[in-house]
């Protein structure tokens, strides 16, 4: 097992010949340019900027953005595939920068699966070792144990075409595990899968990370795969890493409006709205309502000499509650979710806002149903409000 360090590290992809002499031609001498959200320079188009991150020994680590953000560019530096153009990585205790991928003591699970179609899964899993030199009986012994944990014993004289999306997946991830590496890689291994699949085989790496003990490193496009997988995530937007927590720490308290936008479901709700001091107290007016903001809060705007102006404000949905006395929004579409009703509202001036209501209060007593037109009330505490400069973005309270 290893710890894996990421320092400074960059990917620059050059210019094609037409493209420099381009650049070349206009004089261009800027830094920068931004291009369907990458960064174009002199060197080239750089994909990944500046990466710095240290993975724990057996740490679960997710990288997780929309697409083109870097995460799956940066894996395949990690794994080999791509090289690095500035910067340094380190597995364990060496810098394998220019280490050849089958020396890196690192396993790599595809979105695609990538299994040999005219070999069984017994042959496909055992490839690797037989490679290597294994003796026989080890191979046959670690083959056996792998497909046990993943529960396709029963398939090891089957041939992937004979198999489902979800069995040939847990193959991958087997031919992967008898390797024993010290470094476990995974590329959106689940996003070829249907949503029941997905959440099955969310749990079966859940289980499988607490058997094999290793270092994972996880990408993901799937923000419900990075919170409830990951020790750590890491949060990228085109080629930036934008924060590094648990789970809790980025749903809590994202550092800017990017981050508080991309994790949870459904999105949180922004506003312009105005921060106040009333009394030697922060206080939110949205459109006339005002809530007092929690202690937590007050230190935190009191620590950075925050003062009044105005912010956007962000409440995740789920934090917002009905109230008769709250501000007024006319309801567009109500959605039926099972245990909660998804509201789609609009307030007086036509901004738009999304309520999750539970459909059952605390006694267990049903909450009526909504139609479109009805008009409602709500507010929020103080307590669950975020809190966004204007201009920068930026978690006030960071």
């Amino acid at each position: 097992m290893a710890k894996v360090i990421l320092k400074g590290i960059k990917k620059i992809y050059p210019l094609s010949g037409d493209e420099a002499k381009k650049k070349k031609k206009k004089g261009e001498e800027e830094p920068q340019e931004g291009k369907a959200n990458l960064t174009v320079t002199e060197q080239g188009v750089i994909a990944v900027h500046d990466f710095n991150l240290e993975i724990e020994d057996k740490e679960f680590i997710v990288l997780v953005g929309p697409s083109g953000c870097g995460k799956s560019t940066t894996l395949r530096m990690v794994a080999g595939l791509e090289e690095i153009s500035e910067g340094d990585l380190i597995i364990g205790d060496r810098r394998v920068n220019d280490v050849a991928p089958k020396d890196r003591d690192i396993a790599m699970v595809f979105q695609n699966y990538a299994l040999y179609p005219h070999m069984t899964v017994y042959q496909n899993m055992a490839f690797a070792l037989k490679l290597r030199g294994v003796d026989k009986k080890e191979i046959d012994t670690k083959v056996k144990e792998a497909a046990e944990i993943l529960g396709i014993t029963q398939y090891l004289g089957r041939k992937p075409k004979a198999l489902s999306g979800g069995q040939r997946q847990r193959v991958a991830i087997g031919r992967a595990i008898v390797r024993e590496p010290q470094v476990f890689l995974m590329d959106e291994p689940l996003s070829n899968l249907d949503a029941k699949l997905r959440n099955q085989m969310r749990a079966e790496i859940i289980k499988l990370r607490k058997r094999i003990n290793t270092t994972f490193i996880y990408v993901t496009h799937d923000q419900t795969e990075a919170m409830t997988l990951g020790d750590r995530i890491v949060i990228m937007k085109d080629g930036f890493i934008q924060q590094i927590g648990t789970p809790q720490e980025v749903f809590n308290h994202p550092h800017n409006l990017f981050v508080a936008g991309f994790i949870g479901t459904p999105q949180m709700n922004f506003f312009d709205a105005e921060l106040k001091i009333k009394n030697g107290k922060y206080v939110v007016d949205l459109a006339g309502m005002e809530v007092e903001l929690s202690q937590e809060k007050q230190n935190a705007l009191t620590r950075n000499q925050v003062k009044a102006q105005p912010i956007t404000l962000g409440v995740r949905p789920e934090h917002i509650t009905l109230s008769e006395n709250g501000l007024k929004a006319k309801v567009e579409v109500s959605e039926m979710m099972g245990s909660a009703v998804h509201l789609h509202a609009t307030m007086t001036g036509g901004k738009d806002v999304v309520i999750v209501v539970q459909t059952m209060d605390m006694s267990g007593r049903e909450i009526g149903s909504f139609n479109m037109g009805d008009t409602i009330g709500f507010t929020f505490n103080g307590n669950v409000a975020h809190l966004f400069g204007l201009e920068t973005g930026e978690n006030l309270e960071a």
